[in-house]
């Protein structure tokens, strides 16, 4: 019998699969293998010219995050996760569920106009639109006082132009006016005509200044917030318009003051030590007002005890918790350069302010105005994350406070350009976390590492210009060694950007967050887009004394051996596997997040609903105005089928 050719190789192949099958039974049996040792042995095989992955690299970025290993970072990952991942599947899907979802967590009806808002905000592809909880913690303490003192404010309080307040007037549904401008103040107009015709009369009070305003004492906020939560209700047959010809509006007629103008109590701060003010609007038994509290209880409320990572951003950043721990280490709080605060509760809006300011947060001028400084294109030459380098980058010039040869080294951007110069911690150690040897995937602290040689590899930090110094900054030419300037397109050349504090809030942010590298973030300053940010998800959050800066860099580059890997025995060398991958994920979840949430489409949905809501505390009839259907009749433009109707009715 004839074995055809074909026949003949495929009965090649067969022999030659069972030999080798044979072959590799036998190795390992001669390793003395099974199961998961198998793979164990074979992830120590180091392949020619291919960098060895540590056992637990994340290469998927899609889907939930798994952590491989117990760094608290991963953990840390996993966690921010699932707090992402509730934020986006409780999200209102129509306008019935919009307006009962406002009832219930604010104890009234909408204002109105609100179903204009709600078919603009759709209209712009809105991604959350319930997501406004900012406007409404803003707002809240006002409904305490009467809107005619509040009109009265607002419509008075640039009149002293020392003071640093800027007058946006609004009278059938325009921008008539504008008193003490500002470029802060010119900028914003161009976002509000955008909205305007949907506006009732108004003024608006602008803060001029970089630094926050408002600092009302904890006993009295604490009565404002009773007086608002008493007030709630939900009136049958309100009317949904605003109230006209109110008085105590600016008239727009004359430049005279009126007979009674209400006294916003500014006073002077510059150069003093802002917690002195602060703690005033902080509960009695805080840390910043209980100096019992030792440091370490107050650390443990927003960091991990390993490594020190933060463990909660929000916390990191209230300076009724790590305030005093800060205050003579960032320039706003130590020597702030434009302080005009109150501790009376006057509207008055702000680009950014500190946890204890009450003042009225919009969308800061910088994410509205193009400006080549600070807007992301995406035609600058963005690498894509396999050819950035592995590096942080930052630059910035010596803002931060009024500085002298005497405080300079107390100021938060000095101090990172120090902590991270390699000649400056060449004999410094510092806290990271290590990889037990015997325990692979856990971790310890570890207290004696050098970040010498680590800085001078994977860290370009530096001044590229000294200002804001009295009487000038003659004595900086002996301290630092100025650097050039980085356009976006030569930062995004590296895989991590940090972005800290200058005078106030950073407006590089948005930017940083849109390119495809990855944002460290640290700040104690709040911002409209704040509870749009998952800390851990969409960005890395970075202690504002930047003593977990080593610890966030070594999780991500990685450092040291690996212990089987070691030439001798075990040493005292730190090790920390590389978590390549991980960085990757959040720069990229970061990116395409902020395209949902961070666009000039967000900054006009977030600011026509912060002035609905604006205009109604102003009203007299507040509690008598709003809307008050049950969202029924925009069924068809949600698409809300007819079953899907009588579910909801029912």
């Amino acid at each position: 019998m004839t074995i055809s050719k074909p026949r003949k190789r495929l009965l090649f192949v067969v022999i030659a699969s069972l030999a080798l099958l044979a072959i590799v039974a036998n190795f390992f049996v001669f390793l003395g293998l099974t199961g998961a040792g198998i793979a164990s042995q074979f992830s120590r095989i180091p392949l020619p010219r291919l960098s060895r992955k540590p056992w637990h690299s994340q290469d998927k970025i899609d889907g939930p995050y798994q952590p491989r290993d117990a760094h608290p970072i991963s953990l840390l990952m996993a966690e921010a996760d699932k707090k992402w991942a509730v934020y986006e599947n409780t999200r209102s899907t129509t306008f019935r569920q919009t307006v009962a979802k406002y009832r219930t967590r604010y104890g009234r009806h909408p204002p109105p106009g609100f179903k204009d808002w709600y078919r603009f905000a759709r209209k712009k592809n809105v991604h959350n639109i319930d997501d406004f909880e900012q406007i409404m913690d803003d707002l809240r303490p006002f409904w305490a006082i009467e809107p005619k003192v509040l009109r009265n404010l607002a419509a008075n309080m640039w009149r002293d132009d020392k003071n640093g307040v800027a007058g946006i007037h609004i009278r059938n549904h325009k921008v008539v006016k504008e008193s003490n401008k500002s470029w802060r103040s010119e900028t914003l107009i161009t976002l509000v005509e955008k909205i305007v015709k949907y506006l009732p009369d108004m003024d608006i009070a602008m803060n001029r200044l970089d630094q926050p305003r408002v600092v009302v004492p904890w006993e009295d906020m604490q009565a404002y917030l009773k007086k608002e939560h008493d007030t709630r209700q939900l009136r049958p047959n309100v009317k949904n318009e605003y109230t006209t010809g109110m008085d105590d509006l600016l008239n727009i007629t004359t430049e005279d003051a009126p007979a009674h103008q209400e006294d916003p109590e500014w006073f002077a701060a510059h150069g003093k030590q802002y917690m002195e003010t602060a703690k005033l609007a902080c509960p009695p038994e805080s840390h910043a007002r209980n100096h019992d509290m030792p440091k370490a209880d107050a650390e443990a409320l927003y960091k991990n005890r390993m490594g020190g990572v933060i463990a909660n951003f929000n916390l990191s950043s209230d300076l009724c918790t790590m305030g005093p721990e800060i205050q003579d280490q960032h320039g706003f709080l130590y020597s702030g350069s434009t302080v005009i605060p109150t501790k009376r509760l006057v509207p008055v809006f702000g680009e950014c302010k500190v946890n204890v300011n009450s003042d009225i947060l919009f969308p800061a001028n910088m994410y509205w105005k193009h400006d080549e400084r600070y807007d992301y294109d995406e035609k600058h030459d963005d690498l894509d994350w396999e050819h950035k380098s592995d590096s942080m980058i930052w630059r910035g010039v010596t803002s931060g406070g009024a500085q002298t040869s005497d405080n300079w080294q107390k100021m938060h951007r000095q101090r990172l350009v120090r902590i991270v110069n390699s000649t400056i911690m060449a004999n410094q150690p510092v806290r990271i976390l290590s990889e037990q040897p015997e325990k692979p995937g856990e971790y310890e602290n570890f207290r004696h590492f050098h970040p010498a040689d680590f800085a001078a590899n994977h860290t370009d930090v530096g001044f590229t210009e000294s200002m804001s110094c009295v009487p000038d900054c003659a004595f900086y030419n002996d301290v630092f060694s100025m650097k050039p300037k980085a356009p976006f397109p030569e930062q995004f050349k590296q895989k991590y950007l940090v972005d800290v504090d200058g005078h106030s809030f950073s407006g590089r942010w948005h930017a940083f967050i849109e390119s495809k590298s990855l944002g460290i973030k640290a700040t104690i300053f709040r911002e409209w887009h704040d509870s749009r940010l998952f800390a851990w998800r969409h960005f890395v959050p970075m202690d504002n004394r930047y003593d977990d800066v080593y610890s966030i860099l070594t999780y991500f580059i990685g450092v040291g051996v690996p212990p089987e890997e070691r030439a001798v025995g075990p040493t005292d060398d730190a090790y920390v596997p590389r978590h390549e991958a991980e960085g990757k994920r959040l720069a990229n979840q970061g990116r395409e997040w902020a395209k949902k949430v961070l666009r000039r489409e967000d900054i006009e949905i977030y600011m026509f609903r912060l002035l609905l809501e604006y205009g109604r505390i102003m009203d007299d009839n507040r509690d008598r105005i709003g809307y008050d259907g049950d969202g029924s009749e925009l069924d068809k433009y949600d698409g809300v089928a007819k079953t899907d109707q009588d579910q909801v009715a029912h």
